[in-house]
Parts: structure tokens; C-alpha cells; sequence
């Protein structure tokens, strides 16, 4: 049962990197239409851009976790079946998407600082 409840984690960490990278997404679409309704012309800006492309990744990372958790999930249960001992991975998933969403953030937080 630990198999499952583990793979269960995973996909809703990766069900909640696609969800939020939508909303980041469409956060870009909210900031041309409020721009529009000050009579500003709906031009593509980098906010807009970069949020649209930040959002994609975000959701592109989810799907990822996804396919991977999948498949550490049949490789376990088919050593598990053949009474093959599983062993510890030295790079786990968790600390890999950490590192990428630390880096991630790192990198929002610079062109956040950017745009000031």
C-alpha cells in the first residue's frame, strides 16, 4: 500500500505544477485585457510573454512527474512481484524537482527584480 500512496503524492504534486502553471498562464491573458480596458493597446509585452511561456513550463513540468512517477511505479511493483529487494535511487525524484523548481524560482524572483 506504501507503492500507492507514494505514487498518489506524486501525481498530485504533478496535478498541482499543471494547475498552477494554467493560472500562471492565463495570469498573462488577465494582464492584456486589463491593459485593453485602460484604452492601452493589447500588444504583446514581455510580462505577458514570459508569463505564457513560465506557465507552459510549469505544465510541461507536471505532465513529467506524472510519466515519470508512472513508471517508477510499474518498475517497483515488477521487482516487488519478483521478490527483487528495491533499492534507493541516489537522485530521488523529489530532490531533482526541487532543485528545478528551486532553480525556477530563483529565476521568476530575478525577472521580478528585473521589471521594478
Amino acid at each position: 500500500m506504501a507503492a500507492e500512496r507514494t505514487l498518489l503524492a506524486w501525481l498530485r504534486t504533478g496535478l498541482a505544477l499543471m494547475g498552477f502553471g494554467f493560472v500562471v498562464a492565463k495570469f498573462g491573458i488577465f494582464l492584456r485585457e486589463l491593459a485593453a480596458s485602460r484604452g492601452l493597446l493589447p500588444s504583446p509585452s514581455p510580462s505577458v510573454v514570459t508569463s505564457q511561456w513560465l506557465g507552459t513550463t510549469l505544465v510541461l513540468l507536471g505532465v513529467l512527474v506524472n510519466v515519470i512517477a508512472a513508471l517508477q511505479h510499474a518498475r517497483f511493483i515488477e521487482r516487488y512481484n519478483s521478490g527483487e529487494t528495491p533499492r534507493a535511487h541516489p537522485a530521488s525524484m523529489g530532490v531533482v524537482l526541487s532543485v528545478g523548481l528551486a532553480l525556477l524560482g530563483v529565476g521568476v524572483a530575478v525577472y521580478l527584480l528585473r521589471l521594478q
